[in-house]
């Protein structure tokens, strides 16, 4: 990569991390706070909302933290991912796709850049390349698709009771 593509994934990691954490602080102590993400996550027919609000916080802050790191970059993007793929699936898909509509527009877009990180790799400007553990290429992209598919699937085939709010 030249200078510019490595500044540029740079500041893709540290902006997409930044959302993330900021997302998962939001989850924790915004509004209504985990009683109210749990709320929320029963909502949409995930059993136990309060686990799952929790999980939601670890996974978005830690996600983002590592993305702001450039370590375990593939790992980080999977959770993104993941993340993206439930919202989109559960809150965001019967609205269509505008986000103004609360449609999956937004998460689609966070999903894709996910996605399209574990390919491009964390770049010059990282832990993952400095330690030597740069996953790029098809590799980094399969890890991230992989990863976060099966995390998502897990997730709904272990927690999601449509019809059901506990």
């Amino acid at each position: 990569m030249g200078d510019a593509t490595d500044i540029a994934v740079l500041v893709l990691r540290l902006v997409l991390g930044a959302v993330m954490m900021a997302h998962g602080w939001n989850h924790w102590r915004g509004g209504a706070g985990i009683t109210g993400t749990a709320g929320w996550f029963a909502g949409l027919g995930l059993s136990r909302p309060r686990l799952q609000a929790w999980l939601s916080v670890l996974t978005e802050i830690g996600a983002g933290a590592l993305l702001v790191l450039g370590l375990l970059t593939p790992l980080a993007c999977a959770a993104v991912l993941s993340v993206m793929l439930v919202a989109g699936l559960l809150a965001h898909r019967p609205h269509g796709f505008f986000v103004f509509k609360e449609g999956y527009e937004y998460v689609l877009v966070l999903g894709v850049l996910a996605l399209t990180l574990g390919a491009w790799g964390p770049g010059k400007y990282a832990v993952d390349t400095a330690a030597g553990i740069e996953v790029t290429g098809w590799a980094g992209a399969g890890v991230v698709l992989g990863v976060g598919a099966a995390a998502t699937a897990g997730l709904l085939a272990l927690f999601w009771r449509p019809g059901r709010t506990t």
